[in-house]
C-alpha cells in the first residue's frame, strides 16, 4: 500500500505533537474534526527510557501508520530531552513519508501570551530564560498576519552572555516576559499550528527540523 506523500496528508489522518523542552514531556494526538487528546508526563531524566511508552499511552505503535502529520517543539530546552523527541519525530516522518513541522518552545509561549493579551502591531515581545553563570536565552516575537498562526519569530532564541546588552533587557522600551513552559497548553499550540499547516497544504520536509541549542552541551 502506498504511503501518504510528504506534500499532503489524508483528511482522515492523525496529527501527533511532541514537546520535551522542559522536565515534563507533553504529547498530543488529534483526529480531523475531533477534540485533541493531550497528556503530560513529568519524566525528568527518565525521558530516554519512558518516551516511547508515554507516546504509546495516547497512540499505540500499531496506529502510527495512521499518522498524517507531525509537529514537534525544537527548544530551547534540555539537550537530551529536546534531541530525543526531535529524533523520534524525524524518524517517524521519514519512515511514514509524512510532513513534519518544528516550532521553537518560545514561539508556543508567545502564541499563548498573544491569545490572552494581544500586544500592539509592530511591537516585539521578548521572552527570556536566565541561565546561571552564562547569561540569558532570549527571543523576540511580533504579530504578523502572514505568519502561520499570526505570530512570527522576529529573532530566534539565542544566548546573550552576562553583561551583553539586548533590546529586552530593560534598557529599552520593548516588553520582556519570563519564558515558562506549560506542557499541555503548549502542546495545544503545537496541534493548532499543525492543523493550520495541514489546511494550507504545507509540505513539511523532515530534514530541516533540528533541535535548537542556544548553548553548547559541552560548554562549561
Amino acid at each position: 500500500m502506498n504511503q501518504p506523500s510528504s506534500q499532503s496528508s489524508s483528511q482522515s489522518s492523525l496529527l501527533l505533537a511532541l514537546h520535551s523542552s522542559s522536565e515534563t514531556l507533553g504529547v498530543g494526538v488529534q483526529a480531523p474534526g475531533a477534540e485533541p487528546r493531550i497528556a503530560s508526563f513529568p519524566l525528568g531524566r527518565q525521558l530516554s527510557n519512558d518516551l516511547l511508552p508515554c507516546v504509546e499511552e495516547l497512540l499505540p505503535a500499531e496506529h502510527w501508520p495512521q499518522l498524517g502529520r507531525l509537529v514537534v517543539a525544537t527548544g530551547p530546552g534540555g539537550f537530551t530531552g529536546t534531541r530525543l523527541t526531535v529524533v523520534l519525530a524525524r524518524t517517524l516522518a521519514q519512515q511514514l513519508s509524512i510532513p513534519l513541522h518544528g516550532f521553537s518552545s518560545f514561539l508556543l509561549m508567545a502564541r499563548r501570551h498573544w491569545a490572552m493579551q494581544p500586544w500592539p502591531p509592530h511591537q516585539r515581545l521578548w521572552l527570556q530564560q536566565p541561565l546561571p553563570r552564562r547569561g540569558v536565552v532570549a527571543g523576540a516575537y511580533s504579530p504578523d498576519p502572514q505568519a502561520l498562526g499570526g505570530v512570527a519569530e522576529a529573532l530566534e532564541p539565542r544566548l546573550y552572555r552576562s553583561g551583553e546588552a539586548w533590546p529586552g533587557d530593560g534598557s529599552g522600551d520593548e516588553p520582556c516576559l519570563e519564558a515558562v513552559v506549560e506542557p499541555q497548553a503548549d502542546v495545544r499550540q503545537l496541534l493548532e499550528l499543525g492543523q493550520l499547516a495541514d489546511a494550507a497544504g504545507l509540505p513539511g520536509p523532515w530534514e530541516p527540523v533540528l533541535p535548537l541549542y542556544p548553548t553548547s552541551p559541552v560548554e562549561r
